[in-house]
């Protein structure tokens, strides 16, 4: 992390960009840092014209030509949903914002046209290295949309989870920064994975291997625990319109008696030398970073971190302040980094307020970049 990133937030254009709340809001007591967790530095995330991103709901993290990349779920502010947000790792800084994403004639006349028109719950975001300028993405709630059509309804009720099927998205990046949906596949769940019908706790993370299997990460299943899954994206999976079946490796996946524990980011890295590679995954609620051997022999480990926001003001506050619910959804390895998002949890998002000056950037559910170096420590 570099520590220039700690001081050039503090512009005041980042907090005239929110503007200031004519309300007064408590401050909560400053949470104290744990001397064993690792804490990482954030930096808020600001738009091409200036000013933090507001509420985007930054869901998944991935990069391409040496930019990160994040997508908007449902409960984003209309303006910055179904677009491809692309952010310089370097300023934390986004791209003009492109327009929203487009449909594929094939896309369009599928039974899931108009979900994926209106508000689709989009999840998640891998690039795919082998096709430049292509990303898959992942819906999860579909509650708010119409139902299906009784024929749709009869081909793709057999789910093995939710009524409504969860999706599997390519997306296509045009040159000028928009994109479009080119094409859309159900995924399919076995019942003896007793997934359940959780609408709104299911893929939140997507890692795609070299190999072209795409890990997807289950937030819970009928016993409350996370689940990592698998699809092949051979040569013809994307010109079938059927259900595409998922697959579960046979991963050391933490498992747990009680508490809600979900995996809500997912990232795939090969070490250097290597024939087989690892699996990053966000445990927001446990403010872990789990190290999930792919080749399934070794252990899991649990890095335990800890979030800090940059106050914006050095007079009254203090530098940084340590943040009581941070929520990462997205992880991207760029070269020896490990770049994270959060997700501002609306109902959490307020009790991170400490210094004033930070208020309305909270209020806004404006989100941070994170990162850390990786370490070979890990891997053993």
């Amino acid at each position: 992390m570099k520590s220039a990133w700690l001081f050039g937030l503090m512009a005041t254009g980042l907090l005239s960009a929110c503007g200031e709340s004519n309300t007064s809001t408590q401050a909560i007591p400053a949470p104290v840092a744990n001397p064993q967790d690792t804490v990482l530095a954030g930096q808020w995330i600001l738009e091409a014209e200036g000013g933090v991103m507001l509420d985007p709901q930054t869901s998944g993290l991935t990069h391409y030509n040496g930019l990160l990349y994040t997508i908007s779920d449902a409960s984003a502010v209309a303006s910055q949903r179904r677009r491809l947000h692309a952010i310089d790792p370097a300023t934390a800084t986004l791209a003009p914002k492109p327009g929203e994403m487009s449909m594929a004639n094939r896309v369009r006349r599928s039974c899931f046209s108009q979900y994926l028109n209106d508000e689709p719950d989009l999840e998640a975001l891998v690039a795919d290295p082998a096709e430049p300028g292509v990303f898959y993405t992942v819906t999860e709630d579909a509650t708010r949309t119409g139902a299906l059509s009784d024929r749709c309804q009869q081909r793709f009720e057999a789910t093995g989870s939710t009524d409504y099927p969860t999706l599997l998205v390519r997306i296509e990046q045009h040159s000028d920064g928009t994109a479009s949906m080119t094409h859309v596949r159900p995924l399919q769940f076995d019942l003896k994975f007793a997934v359940g019908d959780f609408p709104n706790d299911g893929i939140e993370g997507m890692a795609l291997a070299p190999g072209r299997t795409l890990y997807l990460a289950l937030e819970r299943d009928n016993a409350g625990n996370p689940r990592i899954f698998s699809v092949e994206l051979d040569e013809d999976f994307w010109q079938q319109t059927d259900f595409a079946p998922v697959s579960e490796p046979a991963l050391d996946v933490p498992t747990f008696t009680s508490g809600r524990h979900p995996i809500n980011g997912l990232e795939y890295y090969l070490p250097e030398g290597a024939v087989s590679g690892f699996l990053f995954a966000a445990a927001r609620n446990d403010n872990e970073l789990w190290i999930i051997d792919a080749a399934g022999t070794l252990p899991t480990k649990k890095i335990a971190l800890q979030f800090s926001a940059p106050s914006g003001d050095l007079q009254n506050c203090a530098a940084s302040e340590i943040m009581d619910n941070a929520s990462i959804e997205g992880l991207a390895v760029l070269g020896n980094t490990l770049w994270m998002v959060n997700d501002p949890w609306k109902a959490n998002y307020m009790k991170n307020l400490q210094c004033q000056a930070n208020e309305s950037r909270y209020k806004g559910m404006a989100p941070l970049l994170f990162s850390i170096a990786l370490n070979d420590k890990w891997f053993e």
